[in-house]
């Protein structure tokens, strides 16, 4: 069965339509499978396809992108031997997999796109980090894709439920309710998604075995892989990178969520740590949400660098991160989320969920958090979003999201009733159907990719 990934369109038009003038760089955290996709369309669009895995390539693979790009002939003479696929003009795909671990060959990619005979793609992590660009040229012959974990809809497909999002997506563009049989089959599905989480090998696992301790195996593996990570490239960032990244879960675990350096070392401050979040952000580890000091259009503006949240990339990685006993989350922890009875910790999955599908729909993420000694004056909004017009006045969108079944809006309403020139279409993203009222329109949480 092949993983059905919403990528693959994109990788079809740029086949089509860029006719080998560009390469193309498809960017992501480990394990989110890039590597797979990528030979999936190799092997389907391609009357052949060479795969250089350069965390396994030999010495000798990665010199001939020193010795031979002046005789490109004998370059791809060689490659082909090595690799036992023979190349045809136009027809074959050339894949550098894991090209951050070969930086010749990422500055290569000018030359052999101006050569024109075959189509290339590379894949990588940690893509932007001085060790990785050092001493090259970036290509300007090459385009970036964003890739990141499976979103609900691809999980949906890969476990069978083909046409439940077209429901979705029909009932949020009608403004309707899902109605309840539907809405809770969603909502369960939902639920499934947040503890399997997107990684694509913890959901074939899941797929195969529907046991719990097995999917939190693999999961265990691929946070096991980005500690590793931190470790061999983050350089003398690494301890405080490591510490950010295991505090992720008690901080999102706390009311405000917001990260208190103070946790990790009395006394510091973030002109210190801001190199170690950016690492995590660029190797897309993390979700780095931060505070905007004003509701309005200028959001990036606005941003204060000093408070910001810290949100893991994918949600069934952080509730394995989270729940760490005896270095397996257990079955009756997983039995109460799947059935919404975890109450405790909800609040953190369900923000963390609304981030990484923020993410993924391309925004930069913003909350507004204003303090005062006045109750009256305090506000904590979970996110802003800009709306896609921008217009004189009515420019922000907040959100608030909603773990529990009894909850108050009071930071909300302050908001409105403050920032109201500056604020439209207000949000609460709940485990409930959808409704509007007083001016708020509140969507289940599985809508929350149509915003």
């Amino acid at each position: 069965m092949m993983m059905k990934r919403k990528i693959y369109s994109q990788l079809l038009d740029w086949k089509r339509n860029r006719r080998g003038e560009v390469a193309l760089l498809i960017e992501g955290a480990r394990r989110i499978g890039k590597s797979y996709i990528v030979e999936e369309f190799g092997k389907r669009e391609y009357d052949s396809y060479l795969l250089i895995d350069f965390s396994k390539a030999p010495h000798i693979v990665r010199e001939w992108f020193d010795l031979y790009l002046e005789d490109l002939d004998t370059l791809f003479l060689y490659l082909s031997q090595r690799y036992q696929v023979k190349l045809y003009p136009r027809k074959s795909l050339i894949i550098f997999d894991e090209v951050q671990l070969c930086p010749r060959a990422r500055a290569a990619i000018k030359f052999l796109v101006a050569d024109g005979r075959y189509d290339y793609i590379e894949t990588g992590s940690l893509m932007s980090i001085k060790k990785n660009t050092q001493s090259i040229v970036l290509p300007s012959e090459e385009r970036t894709i964003k890739m990141y974990p499976m979103d609900f809809e691809e999980f949906l497909w890969a476990t069978g439920n083909d046409m439940l999002m077209d429901l979705v997506r029909k009932m949020f563009e009608q403004r309707k309710p899902m109605g309840q049989m539907f809405h809770r089959q969603v909502m369960d599905l939902f639920r499934l998604y947040m503890i399997v989480g997107g990684m694509p090998q913890a959901v074939v696992k899941y797929l195969e075995s529907k046991d719990f301790g097995e999917v939190d195996a693999i999961k265990r593996d691929v946070l096991d892989i980005y500690r590793n990570d931190i470790f061999n490239y983050a350089g003398e960032q690494a301890d405080k990178v490591v510490n950010i990244f295991d505090q992720i879960p008690s901080q999102l675990s706390k009311h405000e969520k917001k990260f208190r350096l103070s946790a990790l070392k009395p006394g510091a401050r973030y002109r210190d740590w801001n190199n170690a979040f950016f690492w995590l952000k660029d190797a897309r580890v993390a979700n780095i949400c931060y505070n905007s000091t004003e509701p309005n259009v200028g959001l990036r503006m606005n941003e204060s660098r000093t408070t910001l949240k810290c949100y893991l990339n994918d949600t069934g990685l952080l509730i394995s991160q989270a729940f760490d006993e005896r270095g397996i989350v257990s079955s009756e922890i997983y039995q109460k989320l799947l059935f919404g009875k975890l109450e405790a910790n909800m609040g953190m999955i369900m923000e963390n969920v609304v981030a990484q599908m923020l993410t993924a729909a391309g925004y930069n993420l913003y909350f507004f958090s204003k303090s005062s000694e006045k109750k009256e004056e305090r506000m904590e909004i979970d996110f802003l979003l800009l709306k896609s017009k921008v217009t004189s006045r009515h420019n922000i969108i907040p959100i608030e999201v909603k773990s529990g079944k009894n909850y108050t809006l009071s930071s909300l309403s302050k908001l409105i009733g403050t920032y109201s020139e500056n604020i439209t279409s207000p949000i609460v993203l709940h485990a409930a159907d959808y409704k509007q009222e007083n001016g708020i329109t509140y969507l289940p949480l599985y809508m929350t990719p149509l915003l």
